[in-house]
């Protein structure tokens, strides 16, 4: 019957990414691979979880969402043969959450080594049957916060195409040295057009709760809701709970957040540079470090992840499952590797020792491959 099976799902195979992750397991790696804190969520957020429970608020919350959000956005708003824009390199769940409403991405891609908008690329891009634009800012997998003077230019394309705009803002209130988080939806003329999807996961260290939200337009909530419902019903009662006391956290919880966060982007980024990292970009927001491998290195992305695994016991991720266009050649996306730090220090510090071993080892320097 695997004939029968729908286009989607054949195309759905596991990702480089994921049989990297399976290795890594088996070897008992050091986990810089996958974006989940391994320290604790904040102690007053997991009170308030355990209060729920203990108060017996188990039933079915109707009113608030679950990470589901971008799906039900997606179908919300997407008909069969719609084009959807996303820029490139991509998280590559969006990709799916299109698919799935019978919707086609198309890819824009970014210019690096700074991930910047490129305007005539983005508006070429547009056609008659665009519907909407996907911004993930700040961004997974580059660690880009998208300037004000780019966020204006999606902005105006969206009014003049007459497009929805899907944001992902879960990294809002990660955001390193001067940069700063801004919402597209605060721009004039995008507010009845923006549909805003964050979540409790990466501000409060929680994303095995899997509670999230999209914000819109009323009309477009009451769509959006109609479809989550029958597609996940609600999220877990007592997390519901949990998030109303997370979301009024004080200013200090926000400011000790981004202080650990850029201590640990710091010390990775150093890390990779001792070990011949090409750090041409320092990430902005979000809790990854995508950097290039040098080009005196003859491995591949999947090789060299393969590589750290196997000889050093640290796991990161390959950066081709997030490209979908090259910009310079055939192996331009095969040239980078994300490196999660929201780890426990200790975690950082196993995960240098490792690296720093398997460099002296090997001999300098180790990536030439």
């Amino acid at each position: 019957m695997e004939r029968r099976l729908s286009a989607v799902s054949r195309r759905s195979a596991p990702s480089p990414i994921q049989q990297l992750s399976h290795l890594a397991q088996r070897v008992g790696a050091v986990n810089l691979a996958e974006g989940f804190p391994d320290f604790p969520a904040p102690p007053h957020v997991k009170a308030a979880a355990a209060a729920a429970i203990a108060a017996d608020l188990n039933q079915y919350r109707f009113l608030r969402h679950d990470t589901s959000s971008s799906s039900s956005s997606a179908v919300g708003i997407i008909d069969q043969g719609d084009e959807v824009l996303l820029f490139d390199p991509a998280y590559e769940t969006y990709e799916t959450c299109i698919e799935l409403a019978r919707g086609v991405p198309v890819y824009v891609p970014l210019d690096p080594p700074s991930w910047t908008l490129n305007e005539d690329s983005f508006l070429k891009s547009f056609t008659s049957r665009t519907k909407a634009v996907v911004l993930n800012s700040p961004h997974n997998p580059t660690g880009k916060v998208f300037s004000k003077e780019e966020l204006l230019i999606i902005s105006q394309a969206c009014q003049k195409m007459d497009c929805f705009a899907i944001t992902d803002e879960v990294y809002e209130y990660i955001t390193y040295d001067a940069n700063k988080h801004i919402s597209l939806a605060s721009l004039p003329g995008m507010q009845e057009r923006t549909i805003i999807t964050s979540s409790l996961s990466k501000t409060y260290s929680v994303t095995g709760w899997r509670l999230g939200w999209a914000c819109a337009a009323a009309s477009i909530a009451s769509a959006i809701r109609n479809i989550h419902i029958k597609l996940t019903d609600s999220a877990p009662a007592p997390f519901q709970e949990a998030a109303l006391i997370a979301l009024t956290s004080t200013a200090d919880y926000y400011t000790s957040l981004k202080k650990d966060y850029e201590e640990k982007r710091d010390f990775i980024l150093q890390l990779l540079k001792d070990f011949g990292f090409k750090i041409s970009f320092k990430p902005q927001g979000s809790v990854f470090a995508f950097a290039e491998l040098p080009r005196s290195c003859q491995l591949s992305d999947i090789e060299f992840v393969t590589k750290l695994i196997n000889d050093a016991g640290v796991a990161a991720v390959p950066g081709r499952g997030f490209f979908h266009k090259t910009f310079d050649g055939e192996s331009y996306c095969h040239r980078y590797v994300r490196f999660a730090f929201c780890k426990g220090d200790d975690t950082l510090k196993a995960a240098a020792m490792k690296m720093r071993k398997l460099a002296s080892r090997q001999g300098e320097p180790w990536l030439t491959g």
